[in-house]
């Protein structure tokens, strides 16, 4: 609602229950897709974590190396999830500028389309082809590794 009014508050009434529609149908849908990206990426991360029940693997506890964490685990396990980890950075690392810019504003900064697109300067079809190719090459170079999404 509150980018149906700050965006088309000059249209005509007759004409704002149809951009509700899009902007509703549009919103929702990138937040599907937002969704499935990450579901994509990191849900073999609950996989390697066969130690716990409850398979509440947090990535910063892995990242900052918490020490609680470290004496409930084996240190393979932890050799891996770091590992994990350090493949995944490196391969988004590995991203072309714009993709990497795009991929990690929109699906890590949780930014929709349009914010994305006013924070790189470029169109929204753009922000959506950048995300798309990124989302591809993620996905071939973690699988040429051995990461299954």
């Amino acid at each position: 609602m509150i980018k149906l009014c700050s965006s088309y508050a000059d249209k005509p009434p007759s004409e704002l229950p149809l951009l509700f529609q899009r902007i509703l149908s549009n919103t929702v849908l990138d937040w599907f897709r937002r969704q499935k990206t990450r579901k994509a990426l990191f849900t073999n991360m609950n996989e390697l974590d066969s130690d716990e029940t409850d398979s509440g693997f947090d990535l910063m506890e892995v990242a900052n190396g918490a020490e609680d964490n470290l004496a409930t685990q084996s240190a393979e396990s932890w050799l891996g999830r770091v590992q994990t980890l350090e493949h995944i950075e490196s391969a988004v690392m590995a991203l072309p500028t714009r993709q990497r810019e795009a991929f990690l504003l929109r699906y890590w900064e949780e930014l929709d389309v349009a914010e994305t697109a006013a924070v790189m300067g470029c169109t929204e079809g753009s922000v959506k082809t950048h995300c798309s190719r990124a989302i591809q090459a993620l996905s071939k170079t973690l699988s040429d590794q051995g990461l299954k999404p």
